[in-house]
């Protein structure tokens, strides 16, 4: 084998080296590289925002369905038609994954309020959903809460991957979703496992929140006492929930709800109620392998009788077995007892933190402060730009024949703004154009009592909306009252 002689530098014929060339060491390259991956998923794919308490692929499906308007009132479509929209426009990432999370947002056993409002089969805690081409959807009344008022700059929009649309960096999220619906992840080097809550509960603690800002994580676990699942079953104990929200991490004890029944001449143990995410074949199967190895003893038969929305999951025993053993012994070695660990990490500015119960709650009314500022400055700003036309029409309505004549006498458009901006008519910029936008019919047509009706309705909103954006209380005061309409 020939030998390999390392090049040297005059085996450059030029002298001149490359100037696009760095020389970095390799370990600074891979620290570097992998800490911006690492943000990567942690930002823009595995933690959920605090404010909307979305990931941006949820985000960027309902933004996209609102946007087509696949709203409540309107009929269902396909949903692979909502993924390759989504996909094409806002998340280039593949649609199996797009699809799996829209049908989550669906999947009533996985949120306590699903977002979408779904036709089909969305799986279940064991099995996937069905294809996307076969299932439908559109948005859920409650989602359109999400997406409340979004038209009127309450929150930023930001180029989508390509540079050629736009998609909002967080939603204005008229309910608190991340303590509602929770949420699970994994990314670099961290993890999220936030349960759902009663909407009714948090709702009470935000508007508690809103009211005394100095609120405790004691004063709000008043309103908020405990996980909610939405498959039922029963929790066991405070002492994980009270960590969960004073610390932001605890294990909170699951049990399935059962009922001791007699069924054909024997006893039975029937499962009413799983704890969350488990599902009846995964007990099936665990009880099965138990019973065959001889470590649970006195079960005669396992028969699933679940329909819909009704779980019954039947145990038989055997003629001489006691309900109360079997029963410990199912909670020691089966899910039917099983733990959540709470988790609370989300973003706050654009940076994972656990968050406790209080972070969390003030995180979102934060952002509501902010959304109705935003909302209010966008309405005051309309309703004076419409406010100055309309002092403008009422104006006009005193010298309209002298109007006619000098656009009449005008050789363009130019022209005339010119001789209406001029004396002895003094019209701004905007309200020249508007008129010159008129018909001569409407010009004609004009009503004063109507403009003035309007005029004095105009002020009443804009004095309205000044006091709102001039005092703190009143802001939190519109934030609190402000109805919320949702049917389910």
């Amino acid at each position: 084998m020939s030998d390999i002689t390392p090049p040297t530098d005059t085996d450059d014929p030029t002298g001149d080296e490359p100037d696009d060339i760095t020389v970095i060491e390799i370990q600074e390259e891979m620290e570097s590289s992998f800490l911006d991956y690492a943000m990567s998923v942690i930002i823009s794919r595995a933690l959920p925002d605090a404010r909307d308490g979305l990931k941006p692929v949820h985000r960027r499906i309902l933004y996209s369905m609102y946007d087509q308007g696949f709203r409540p009132d309107r009929g269902h479509v396909k949903c692979a038609r909502v993924t390759g929209d989504v996909m094409a426009r806002f998340h280039p990432h593949g649609d199996n994954a797009i699809y799996d999370a829209l049908a989550r947002m669906a999947q009533p056993f996985s949120l306590r309020h699903p977002l979408i409002d779904f036709h089909g089969n969305y799986g279940s805690p064991e099995d996937p959903p069905a294809a996307a081409r076969y299932t439908e959807s559109r948005l859920d009344s409650l989602a359109m809460q999400m997406l409340a008022d979004i038209d009127e700059d309450t929150v930023d929009f930001i180029d989508n991957y390509s540079g050629d649309f736009t998609e909002p960096d967080v939603l204005p999220a008229r309910f608190p979703n991340l303590l509602v619906n929770g949420s699970q992840g994994i990314a670099v080097g961290m993890a999220t496992n936030i349960p759902p809550h009663s909407l009714t509960e948090v709702c009470d603690a935000v508007t508690h929140l809103l009211t005394n800002p100095q609120a405790t994580v004691d004063d709000l676990m008043e309103f908020v006492k405990g996980p909610d699942f939405p498959t039922g079953g029963q929790i066991l104990g405070r002492v994980g929930i009270e960590s969960a929200y004073r610390e932001g991490r605890g294990s909170v004890k699951m049990r399935a709800s059962t009922e001791v029944e007699e069924i054909k001449g024997r006893q039975a143990i029937v499962v009413t109620a799983f704890p969350y995410q488990v599902s009846a074949g995964a007990v099936a199967r665990k009880i099965s392998d138990l019973v065959n190895a001889r470590e649970l003893e006195g079960i005669a038969d396992i028969n699933d009788e679940s329909s819909g929305d009704d779980t019954r999951f039947v145990i038989t025993l055997k003629r001489d077995a006691n309900p109360e053993v079997v029963l410990n012994n199912l909670w020691k070695h089966t899910p039917l007892q099983s733990s959540f660990g709470v988790n609370m990490v989300a973003l706050v500015g654009g940076v994972p933190r656990t968050l406790n119960l209080r972070d969390a709650l003030v995180a979102y009314v934060d952002h509501q402060i902010e959304v109705v500022t935003r909302r209010s400055e966008f309405r005051l700003d309309k309703a004076q730009r419409r406010l100055h036309i309309v002092d403008g029409l009422i104006k006009a309505l005193d010298m309209i024949d002298e109007i006619i004549a000098a656009i009449r006498a005008s050789a363009d458009r130019a022209a005339a703004r010119t001789a209406l901006g001029a004396e002895p008519f003094d019209f701004s910029e905007e309200q020249a154009n508007h008129i010159l936008d008129m018909t001569l019919g409407r010009l004609t047509r004009l009503g004063r009592s109507e403009l003035e009706s309007e005029q004095e309705e105009l002020a009443r909103t804009i004095a309205e909306l000044q006091a709102i954006l001039g005092d703190d209380t009143r802001l939190r005061a519109v934030i609190r009252d402000e109805p919320v309409s949702y049917t389910h």
